[in-house]
């Protein structure tokens, strides 16, 4: 079984049982995205040098135009994309073997955290993964301590307010708060 496997089966919505090859081939990949975020967020790396290490984990290329304020962290790193002109600031934690595409010119506050995978309910199965992508719009803006939870699309030019907790779809051009996060405004209001 090969990574490019387990993706597809990962970004068709597959559960991933626990304890099974793709589940191991999981563990395996996250071991080697530990190695680049502890290399990442070790001491001072030039921003160059932070593209370069965020272009290893994810496996794509990173554009120039894109920041990132370490310390960051993810589990996989594999499934990630983003987009030109993208700033993700310190502390935030990435779980993305469900998928997340970040849209171009997107700000990603401090300490926000994006996850795509839900354990089984069931207790037998709770060591059962289900993946489900999140899909961040463009020119979207998450503010600091933010949580995105699997599953969730967030439309062009939306704000996520801080400390929101995001369990369902974010219409293009609205404001989010609370938790869960919930419509209060146009943009244009």
């Amino acid at each position: 079984m090969e990574l490019d496997d387990l993706l597809q089966a990962l970004n068709a919505g597959q559960a991933i049982p626990g304890d099974s090859p793709w589940h191991l081939l999981m563990h395996r990949t996250s071991q080697e995205a530990l190695r680049i975020t502890g290399e990442l967020n070790g001491g001072y790396q030039e921003p160059q040098r932070v593209r370069k290490l965020l272009s290893e984990l994810t496996g794509t290329p990173i554009d120039e135009s894109v920041t990132l304020f370490p310390p960051f962290s993810s589990d996989f790193g594999k499934n990630t994309r983003i987009g030109c002109r993208v700033f993700i600031n310190a502390g935030c934690k990435f779980q993305d073997q469900g998928g997340i595409t970040i849209g171009d010119d997107c700000l990603i506050g401090h300490n926000v955290v994006i996850a795509t995978l839900n354990h089984d309910v069931a207790p037998g199965r709770r060591a059962d993964m289900h993946p489900a992508p999140v899909w961040i719009g463009r020119n979207v803006w998450i503010g600091a301590n933010a949580t995105i939870l699997p599953g969730v699309t967030i439309g062009d030019d939306a704000v996520v307010a801080a400390a929101a907790v995001v369990t369902r779809d974010v219409p293009a051009r609205s404001v989010v708060v609370g938790s869960p996060a919930r419509v209060v405004r146009s943009v244009d209001d």
